[in-house]
């Protein structure tokens, strides 16, 4: 019945993954404790449901348009499956108050990382109109030694946030991409998706033997999210994406003070 009662949360949060792309989702972990009644090791594998399924959903438009680089994001997937591992080895064993005092300050990081990307959209100059017949220049991606490390590194660690928080990581992915394989915006957004994608199931497969999956939580919460992704992608062009980045990013600190908060009154 909780679980029912939380389903108009899975929508909201599906609204804000279809108006803004991405990011919502770090919201269903907090919502699933609260309102769901969830265990936050239990809220973070039903999270990881709805990561895997929104990701495979949302590619399918950008791989149609051809903007998801398949093999640097397979291999920024498979570099995280160590990662994916051993958070969720790490989920079983923390204590559950530390979880969501951590997961606490991965909201404020993430609604910091969303912050300075509104900044910089507001801030950015229009380009320069290019004459006729003016050479384009192609950005060349160079794979040097430093930049496989890079990767590497940053799809560890991708992982390893998906792994033990249940999260897609996109705010991680994303900028990675851009920075060490010189990917467009456009580019680095798509990939994630697969990226988030591969780390979301292997992260799902190690917990699958331990019963963590609560079937009659995930299905309504899950659905309702997805009904909210149509929804929040109809709603885009029609409303201010910045406004809504900022108004998402006030939400996310107010959970992210809550959460702590209760925490470390449980904890203590």
């Amino acid at each position: 019945m909780r679980a029912l009662l939380a389903s108009p949360l899975g929508l909201l949060i599906g609204l804000s993954l279809g108006a803004l792309g991405g990011g919502g989702s770090i919201l269903a972990v907090p919502a699933l404790v609260y309102a769901a009644g969830q265990s936050p090791k239990e809220a973070t594998s039903t999270s990881l449901v709805l990561v895997a399924i929104t990701a495979v959903i949302g590619i399918v438009p950008h791989w149609r348009a051809g903007r998801v680089r398949v093999v640097p994001g397979l291999l920024f997937g498979l570099a995280g499956i160590g990662g994916s591992l051993l958070g969720s080895a790490w989920n079983e064993r923390v204590d559950q108050d530390v979880l969501l005092l951590a997961f606490a300050g991965l909201m404020l990081v993430a609604a910091w990382a969303m912050w300075r990307r509104v900044q910089r959209s507001t801030e950015r100059t229009p380009p320069t109109p290019l004459a006729v017949g003016a050479a384009v220049a192609t950005p060349h991606h160079r794979t040097d030694t430093t930049t496989v490390v890079k990767v590497l590194l940053a799809g560890s660690l991708v992982g390893l946030l998906t792994g033990f928080f249940g999260v897609g990581g996109g705010f991680v992915i994303v900028p990675a991409l851009v920075l060490a394989l010189r990917f467009t915006m456009t580019e680095a957004a798509a990939t994630s998706l697969l990226v988030i994608a591969i780390n979301a199931v292997v992260a799902l497969g190690s917990r699958l033997d331990g019963g963590a999956l609560d079937w009659a939580a995930i299905v309504p919460f899950t659905i309702a999210s997805l009904i909210g992704v149509v929804i929040g992608g109809r709603l885009v062009g029609r409303v201010d994406a910045n406004r809504l980045q900022r108004w998402f990013v006030f939400l996310l600190v107010a959970v992210a003070l809550y959460t702590a908060g209760s925490s470390l009154v449980a904890l203590t």
